[in-house]
């Protein structure tokens, strides 16, 4: 068994919550690198082999810079809020097709007391969101296996953020997911606490989500005309 992140991890991102500034984060650059960002690195590599044993056709990418990692600077240019830097790590395990069509990813997301991961697709366009509402009217009985078997549930919530407040128009209101046709976002998601998150576990843990959501993953992909 092998830790990566440690307290360490966790007091840098409560610390750059405090001073999120670019001269206090260039003046602890080392202790991002060495506390973050290389451990998620090594994560990510060793993500590889229980990955590829859910689908070859995803990928863990320990690359510092086009890989799985996102980066630690935010995009201010559409917000109010101009702070420099994410107070999280997170890292997406993405589909081989991503860059040439809409598909689900894994997701790990590293923050004090706000650890989880998570999988789907997020923010999708109108057309993939109605896309995916479609398949799931015409394939209620794979959702109900992918997305409501019990045990699928008793480890994972589906996201219900961004909901529409009415179900969308042109199906029934008695179809059995009328609720789940209102998502924006289709993903489901489970909390790792912070113990969890620096434990000498966290690889196998893992694995293990990673197998748990391959049925999800899998019906979003064929929703998508994906190979999973």
């Amino acid at each position: 068994m092998s830790t990566y992140f440690t307290d360490k991890s966790l007091k840098f991102l409560r610390a750059l919550a405090r001073h999120n500034e670019r001269a206090w984060f260039q003046a602890h650059k080392a202790d991002y690198e060495a506390h973050v960002r290389e451990p998620f690195q090594r994560l990510l590599g060793d993500l590889q082999v229980p990955l590829a044993r859910v689908s070859t056709h995803f990928r863990s990418d320990p690359a510092k810079v086009g890989g799985s990692l996102f980066r630690i600077h935010r995009d201010t240019r559409f917000s109010n809020d101009k702070t420099p830097y994410k107070t999280w790590q997170g890292a997406r395990l993405f589909h081989e097709r991503h860059r040439q069509v809409p598909a689900p990813s894994f997701y790990l997301h590293l923050q004090p007391g706000n650890g989880f991961f998570g999988g789907g697709i997020w923010h999708p366009e109108l057309p993939v969101q109605r896309r995916i509402r479609q398949f799931i009217f015409d394939n209620p009985g794979g959702w109900k296996a992918a997305a409501h078997a019990p045990a699928f549930r008793r480890r994972f919530d589906l996201d219900r953020d961004e909901m529409l407040v009415r179900p969308p128009r042109g199906f029934p209101p008695e179809f059995e997911f009328i609720d789940d046709l209102r998502h924006r976002n289709f993903v489901a998601w489970r909390p790792l606490d912070d113990a969890t998150m620096t434990g000498p576990r966290l690889l196998s843990i893992l694995a293990k989500d990673l197998q748990a959501m391959a049925p999800f993953m899998d019906y979003l992909c064929a929703a998508l005309d994906l190979e999973f």
